[in-house]
């Protein structure tokens, strides 16, 4: 396969050479907000994670598409990254469970991708500079400079709305119901539930009288793409239903639970992408190996109630609050963990304990 020349350029002018690859768009350019995950593996469950939205995912680890694909592995009915960086992409894949190239699915779901790009060389400058706007494509220098000076990241940016279901739909058939906010929700995370409890998953614009309807056990709060301080209406909502449900959030929903409490939030400069972050429980001093997908995280010291129960050992970062009074809790990383380890999984468990517990005490 003989592959077009192409060029990655930052918004800073940096200049990377390689070639295009998956689907090649009519205009020769794809801009968005670059970012870098250092998960070895789960390539598949990365790209179709709709909390990249807006983003062009850059994979550290430099073989990529080893193993294939298969539609059992997707995190959502559709990527809604803007492309991949990838060194080298893998041509014949080789896995049992494999139905597929890697650039099948890019194709299919129109992906762009470059491929040959030093990998490391882009992940150190990102780490330096943050994470940077930019474009790529195998369209002229001039072009694809131009739309990198032009392209925008993610802040002050809706992008809920666009990957959120358009209508409720149910899973699971649990004695417990729990209405879960799709704010960009990953399959597993629906799976994780529906394994304990009846789940009406609902719009991100769902209101608090329409949740108070469906008459809920708990309300869970999705991971999602974007910044969080655009979704003031989601925010209003969730205070809303504070102290009247329990609930239980979990990355983009930990960032409006804690918002919704008092806090602020704010951009790392380069943010948490991967699968093995360490993260100290303070409560019980246990250490869990996590996998973490996100840009923005709650500002130290800005809650107005609850307490700090879980920080990144790496940077210090809050990984999950708690407010026993209003019975709801949240963390940063993803429990459900795909890819990633299962250290987490415990606290789908602790939610589920939390409903029944509400349950004898309302009778």
């Amino acid at each position: 396969m003989i592959r077009p020349p192409a060029l990655l350029i930052l918004a800073d002018g940096t200049t990377f050479e390689g070639y295009a690859a998956g689907h090649l768009p009519s205009t020769g350019v794809t801009t968005g907000e670059f970012v870098f995950n250092t998960a070895l593996s789960g390539y598949q469950e990365v790209i179709t994670d709709p909390s990249y939205a807006g983003q062009i995912i850059s994979f550290t680890y430099p073989h990529i598409g080893n193993y294939g694909v298969t539609a059992l592995d997707n995190e959502a009915l559709r990527p809604w990254c803007r492309g991949i960086v990838v060194r080298d992409l893998t041509k014949q894949p080789s896995n049992w469970r494999a139905t597929s190239p890697l650039e099948s699915l890019l194709v299919q779901y129109e992906i762009p991708a470059i491929v040959g790009i030093d990998t490391r060389r882009l992940t150190r400058h990102l780490r330096e500079h943050g994470a940077l706007p930019g474009a790529f494509g195998h369209a002229s220098a001039d072009a694809v400079r131009a739309a990198a000076m032009s392209a925008t990241g993610t802040d002050h940016t809706d992008l809920v709305s666009a990957v959120s279901t358009p209508e409720p739909y149910v899973r699971g058939s649990g004695s417990l119901h729990v209405v879960a906010f799709d704010y960009g929700i990953k399959h597993t995370m629906v799976r994780q539930l529906a394994e304990r409890f009846r789940v009406t998953v609902v719009p991100a614009a769902t209101g608090a009288d329409a949740v108070r309807e469906l008459s809920p056990d708990g309300v869970f709060l999705s991971n999602g793409p974007g910044d969080p301080a655009a979704l003031g209406a989601k925010i209003a909502v969730v205070r809303e239903l504070l102290g009247t449900v329990p609930i239980f959030g979990i990355c983009l929903g930990h960032q409006l639970l804690a918002t919704a409490l008092g806090g602020r939030t704010g951009k790392l400069p380069f943010g948490h992408h991967g699968s093995n972050h360490p993260v100290q429980d303070l409560v019980t001093g246990r250490i869990e190996i996590t996998a973490q997908n996100h840009n923005y995280a709650v500002t130290p010291d800005s809650l107005d109630q609850g307490l700090v129960s879980h920080v990144n050992l790496n940077d210090g970062v809050i990984e999950g609050i708690a407010v026993p009074d209003e019975r709801c809790f949240s963390v940063q990383y993803h429990p459900e963990a795909g890819p990633g380890p299962h250290d987490a999984r415990y606290l789908f468990d602790r939610f589920e304990n939390l409903l029944r517990t509400q349950r004898l005490e309302s009778r």
